[in-house]
């Protein structure tokens, strides 16, 4: 599975990696503290799954989910 991980705090986005990085067959395609950012990547990298922090500067992790198509 093929996950992005947008949070606007470092410490978070390090410690979600870290225990995903445990898992079997879980590959971390991407980070980012930012909305806009993390939409693009979404849109350039195609996850599985992205993790998406409501509360992030640019758009939050709400509007980004709304706008992934």
């Amino acid at each position: 599975m093929r996950v992005l991980l947008a949070d606007d705090h470092h410490l978070v986005r390090a410690g979600l990696r870290a225990l995903l990085a445990d898992q079997s067959g879980v590959e971390v395609v991407g980070e980012t503290g930012d909305g806009r950012e993390a939409l693009e990547m979404i849109e350039r990298h195609r996850p599985d799954v992205a993790l998406l922090d409501i509360t992030m500067p640019g758009l939050n992790g709400l509007e980004v989910a709304g706008r992934v198509e």
